[in-house]
């Protein structure tokens, strides 16, 4: 006789996920065209069939610590296919929300970037940080001297250090924590659901894992074998490597500055410079098409996680590139506006990202490193 296996329902968990984006979510009656659509899913429990029943049964704790939940694209294809119109990729992407606020440290925090109505508190925390730091140190001038303009005369370079490398560390930090126990959740759910027999995970392997799934991950491969979205591929490819770009750059001044005593600003001839530039562009183009992608996709749904994320980077790219475009035009006043509003978005953008849909980005990396090391194909 088979054994007894009591179910616990998590009625709010089921409310939660609908909220974040899986509304349809009863819908679904199990027929599982849903893995078979799926172009991704693994032979070796496929999924979102069985990811679809456990959340119709608000079993949390079978979803959050599930790495297949990651793996998924949200490619469309089976939110197409499906008979009866469950969107089993938007409810994954539903629980990759919950899973996001569930794995930080402060819970809370999700909920505030994931509430419209809190906007305006994402946006004026950092604008009253720099500007009650900036006056009690000194470093915000707000009379900057001479005819050129120099963003850093008006907003320090070490007022941004200061309340920047804060915001960083703080991301480290919880995205640390939350990996960990994402990481050991993850494991004993792949023990138990038999997806493996290693019982403990060999760092090494984890790293070789992740090693063999860079080149992937950057040619986006899992978009490509999608049909339904796969035009988004070349939009997330943009804002990827826009976001690399920039990261890049910033650390090669951020050691021009502090290093070598080099001050901006810099040569638009400076090769940095040039990578700058083509990075700020490939992201407001990038989000962009993003935006146009969802807006034409209407049988799919883009929650306000969805549109945060797009918004955030078109942002970024547009404060950005306006700032330079400003200063190099001699609108000072414009410029010193718009650069400050800039820092305003990069701060978000750092203090909330373990909270926000860009933490995709280190749990699905993780997730599908992990699925490598396995040799769950």
């Amino acid at each position: 006789m088979a054994d007894a296996y009591v179910i616990e329902p998590d009625i709010g968990f089921i409310h939660e996920v609908k909220g974040l984006g899986g509304g349809d979510l009863k819908k679904c009656f199990q027929c599982a065209t849903c893995s078979v659509a799926c172009p991704i899913s693994p032979d070796n429990k496929p999924f979102p069939r069985k990811e679809m029943i456990a959340a119709s049964w608000g079993l949390k704790d079978k979803l959050v610590g599930n790495g297949d939940v990651w793996l998924c694209h949200n490619c469309g294809d089976c939110t197409t296919l499906c008979p009866r119109g469950a969107k089993p990729g938007d409810v994954l992407g539903a629980i990759r929300a919950y899973a996001v606020t569930e794995y930080g440290p402060v819970k809370a925090m999700g909920k505030l970037i994931n509430d419209p109505k809190m906007l305006p508190v994402v946006l004026g925390i950092p604008a009253v940080l720099f500007l009650v730091l900036g006056l009690i140190t000194g470093l915000l001038n707000f009379n900057p001297e001479g005819d050129r303009i120099v963003h850093a005369h008006f907003f320090s370079t070490w007022l941004v250090d200061m309340v920047m490398l804060p915001a960083a560390a703080w991301a480290v930090i919880n995205f640390a924590i939350g990996l960990k126990r994402f990481l050991n959740d993850m494991h004993q759910n792949a023990l138990q659901e038999g997806k493996t027999d290693i019982e403990k995970i060999d760092p090494k392997g984890m790293v070789m894992g992740l090693l063999r799934m860079i080149p992937a991950i950057l040619k986006h491969d899992k978009f490509n074998e999608c049909s339904e979205n796969k035009d988004r591929a070349t939009a997330h490819m943009m804002v990827l490597f826009g976001f690399i770009g920039l990261f890049i750059v910033t650390n090669i001044f951020f050691v021009a500055i502090y290093g070598l005593q080099i001050h901006g600003p810099y040569s638009q001839m400076n090769p940095v410079k040039w990578l700058g530039n083509v990075s700020g562009v490939a992201l407001i183009i990038g989000s962009i098409l993003m935006i146009r992608s969802r807006l034409s996709k209407k049988d799919q749904v883009s929650a306000y996680k969805d549109w945060w994320l797009v918004g955030w980077a078109l942002a970024l790219g547009v404060t950005g590139m306006s700032a330079q475009v400003t200063r190099l035009l001699g609108l000072a006043g414009i410029s010193y506006t718009v650069y400050y509003v800039h820092l305003m978005f990069i701060w978000s953008l750092f203090f909330f990202i373990p909270y926000s849909k860009l933490a995709h980005l280190v749990y699905r990396t993780t997730a599908m490193a992990y699925n490598e090391y396995i040799g769950r194909k």
